[in-house]
C-alpha cells in the first residue's frame, strides 16, 4: 500500500514538473497584447529632438506645453546645448509649467562664473548643482523617458552621443559654448557645444528606436550684419556651419517646428515668457501635422479571392 501511495506521489510530481516546463519554455502569446507590445496598428513611438540656442532654448518649453495640452505623446527625447537641458528636464518628469518657473529664476551667475583660462572666458561648473536640484537625479537610468545628449569632442571633431551613465557632465559639455566656456573633460574626451556637430540631434533620437521624429529648430537670422564682439563672431560661425548641413537633419524629420527667435539675444534670460510664447505659437501652427503624425496607420484592406469563373 505504501508503495502504491509513493507511486501516486511520484506521478503527481512528474506531471507538475512537466506542466511547469511546458509553461516556462513556451513562446508567449503576443496576439492579445498581454506582453505590453505595441500593436502594428497602434500609434507610433514619437521622439522629440531639441536644438540649441543658449537662452533662446527656453522656447522649447513652449513647444512642450502645446504638445502636452494636445496629448501629443513624447516617448523619447534628444537634445544639444540648451535643448539638452530642456529635454533632460522633461525626461526627468518635470512639467512644462515647472520648467517655466525654474527658467524665470535663471541668470548668468546661476550656472556660470568668469575664469582665467586660455581655453575659455568662463566655466559652467556651477551648472552641476543647479541641474541636480532641478532634475533630482544624476544618471540617465534614473530618467523616466529615454534621452540622448549630443556633445562635440573638440579634440577629434566627433559628435558624441550619451544615453547612459552620468547625466550632468554630458549636459555641461553639450552646453560648453566654445570661446565662452572652457571645455568639459569627461570619459577621456574634451567636450564642447553639441551644436557644432549639427543644429538638431535627429540621428541620435532615431538611435533610441522611435518611429516618428518631431524636430525643433530655433530659427535666427544671424547672418547679414558685421559682428561687433567675440560672441557674435562665434554665433555667426555656428550659423554658417548650420546652413551647410541644414538638409541633413530635415530629411530625417517627420515634423519640423521652428519658433521665430530673431528678436531675442543669446543671453535674454529676462524674457522667458516671451520666448515660451514663441515656442507655443510655432507648435500650434504645426498641430495639424502633429495630430496626423500620431494617427495609427490603417490596416491593409483584406483581399477576397473568389473562385475563378
Amino acid at each position: 500500500m505504501a508503495s502504491s501511495w509513493n507511486d501516486k506521489i511520484r506521478n503527481a510530481l512528474r506531471s507538475g514538473v512537466s506542466s511547469l516546463r511546458e509553461f516556462a519554455y513556451s513562446a508567449p502569446d503576443r496576439s492579445n497584447g498581454s506582453c505590453n507590445v505595441r500593436q502594428a496598428s497602434g500609434p507610433p513611438r514619437v521622439g522629440l529632438a531639441l536644438g540649441g540656442g543658449f537662452a533662446r532654448g527656453i522656447a522649447h518649453v513652449g513647444v512642450l506645453k502645446v504638445l502636452c495640452e494636445n496629448q501629443i505623446p513624447v516617448d523619447a527625447l534628444s537634445g544639444i546645448s540648451a535643448g539638452s537641458i530642456v529635454a533632460a528636464g522633461f525626461a526627468s518628469g518635470a512639467t512644462p509649467g515647472e520648467m517655466a518657473e525654474a527658467a524665470r529664476r535663471v541668470r548668468w551667475n546661476s550656472f556660470a562664473r568668469w575664469t582665467v583660462d586660455r581655453r575659455g572666458l568662463a566655466t559652467n561648473g556651477k551648472m552641476e548643482s543647479m541641474l541636480r536640484s532641478l532634475f533630482h537625479c544624476s544618471t540617465f537610468e534614473e530618467l523616466k523617458k529615454p534621452l540622448a545628449v549630443v556633445a562635440t569632442d573638440i579634440s577629434t571633431g566627433e559628435a558624441v552621443v550619451f544615453d547612459h551613465g552620468e547625466l550632468i557632465p554630458p549636459l555641461r559639455g553639450s552646453c560648453a559654448y566654445p570661446g565662452l566656456f572652457t571645455p568639459v573633460a569627461h570619459q577621456g574626451r574634451l567636450l564642447v557645444d553639441g551644436a557644432i556637430s549639427g543644429p538638431v540631434p535627429v540621428a541620435a533620437l532615431r538611435s533610441l528606436g522611435v518611429e516618428k521624429v518631431i524636430a525643433v529648430h530655433l530659427k535666427t537670422n544671424g547672418l547679414g550684419h558685421v559682428p561687433t564682439n567675440i560672441f557674435q563672431v562665434i554665433g555667426q560661425t555656428f550659423q554658417i556651419a548650420e546652413n551647410q548641413i541644414m538638409s541633413t537633419w530635415r530629411q530625417h524629420s517627420d515634423v519640423v517646428i521652428e519658433p521665430e527667435m530673431n528678436k531675442f539675444a543669446w543671453d535674454d534670460f529676462d524674457r522667458v515668457d516671451e520666448m515660451i510664447l514663441a515656442g507655443e505659437n510655432a507648435a500650434r501652427e504645426m498641430l495639424p501635422a502633429l495630430r496626423a503624425l500620431i494617427e495609427p496607420e490603417p490596416e491593409p484592406a483584406a483581399v477576397n479571392v473568389g473562385p475563378r469563373s
